[in-house]
């Protein structure tokens, strides 16, 4: 069936699903999933191990494996992170999609989670199809106002080109900008996630296997949403 969501906000059963007092056995599936990542355990084996003893749902598996990560990821993330005060007169490189889809979630009342290394996540998935929803243009819109604030030399925005209707929110972006006086640069590539990791630009994006091969990185997510959003729906599942 196509996509006919006006919104990325929360999913019926999200409620009940991630509730206060669902929250202790959460977090400490995230902490033995994290053990198991520690010592090479699969992501799916050991998924599956956690989330039958704690009888967790599709999705709060899900949320447990985005919280989730390896003590070697979460300090090789934290040595990479820069603050934003070193992003003045920086280049920047924007994962598109993965900025955006937590910046419209947040917007929509959609649930956030705060992982294992620092990062704010959500549950969306494009599945290879994206459609923008009302709150695309107010995110973009915010993204640009926040990103002014951090006077970064150059911001150049990559998208997978795979995931249907990018091309569109490529053009979008860029009416945007030049709208705003924003001097942005927007692509779509094939496999963007090895031109972003690679980069020597600052890495804006929450991607775990992006985070991990990255030089620098900004939690820009999280700055965002704590100074502009602050009243979204977040749930804590770091440890």
């Amino acid at each position: 069936m196509p996509d006919i969501r006006k919104h990325r906000g929360a999913h019926p059963e999200d409620r009940k699903l991630f509730a206060a007092e669902q929250l202790p056995a959460l977090r400490t599936a995230v902490g033995e999933l994290s053990w198991l990542l520690t010592r090479d355990y699969s992501l799916k084996g050991a998924l599956k191990l956690v989330g039958d003893r704690y009888t967790l749902t599709d999705r709060q598996r899900l949320a447990v494996a985005r919280a989730a990560c390896s003590d070697q990821s979460k300090e090789r993330r934290a040595a990479a992170l820069i603050n934003v005060a070193e992003v003045a007169d920086e280049g920047l490189i924007v994962d598109g999609f993965n900025l955006i889809i937590t910046i419209e979630a947040a917007l929509s009342g959609g649930l956030l989670m705060l992982c294992r290394d620092g990062c704010m996540r959500d549950l969306s998935s494009v599945h290879g199809s994206y459609r923008a929803v009302d709150e695309t243009d107010t995110a973009i819109q915010l993204i640009g106002e926040v990103l002014e604030i951090l006077h970064p030399k150059s911001v150049d925005w990559v998208l997978d080109s795979p995931i249907s209707n990018s091309g569109r929110l490529a053009q979008r972006i860029r009416e945007l900008a030049n709208e705003k006086g924003w001097n942005w640069n927007v692509e779509t590539l094939f496999n963007p996630d090895v031109v972003i990791s690679k980069s020597n630009r600052v890495v804006i994006s929450s991607d775990s296997h992006i985070l991990d091969g990255t030089q620098r990185w900004l939690n820009f997510n999280r700055y965002l949403i704590d100074h502009r959003l602050a009243d979204s729906w977040l749930i804590d599942l770091s440890c």
